[in-house]
């Protein structure tokens, strides 16, 4: 009996500790896949002025808010790309341009990631909420804030 007892609590135990691998292991995968949107489309997108590129990382409802200057900023998604479509970009400006990825934390299918974007004379603390959609991480919310130096 005791033996019977011991092989069904090891097995359960190898059990619990591969679902918390293959958690960690999803996790990671999907950490990295909005890593990569970050930096492929949402960076590139804003410092090229690429509204192609940054409507391919964010859903279509997306809301825009926070304070730029201690001024209220609330956008809707249509009124951001087109304010990204008639400004000149970073990259024509020839001013500095860094976008920063700071900390992406995922649970399960949603996420929220930290980063810092440094564009003409900004520096811009912002939190961009992801939700993965049909297998695909989109921005469903940004906030943004600019902060000292």
């Amino acid at each position: 009996m005791k033996t019977l007892f011991l092989t069904a609590f090891m097995s359960c135990t190898l059990l619990v500790l591969k679902a918390q691998n293959l958690k960690k292991m999803e996790t990671t995968q999907d950490s990295l896949a909005i890593t990569q949107a970050l930096e492929d489309s949402y960076f590139k997108g804003i410092y090229e002025g690429d509204i192609h590129a940054l409507g391919n990382i964010f859903n279509p409802g997306t809301l825009l808010f926070g304070d730029v200057k201690g001024q209220p900023y609330n956008k809707t998604l249509d009124q951001y790309l087109d304010g990204v479509a008639h400004r000149q970009s970073p990259k024509d400006s020839g001013k500095p341009f860094k976008g920063t990825i700071i900390t992406v934390d995922v649970v399960n299918s949603i996420a929220v990631a930290k980063v810092h974007v440094k564009m003409y004379d900004f520096n811009y603390d912002e939190f961009l909420s992801f939700h993965k959609i049909n297998n695909r991480w989109m921005i469903v919310n940004k906030m943004i804030t600019d902060v000292a130096e």
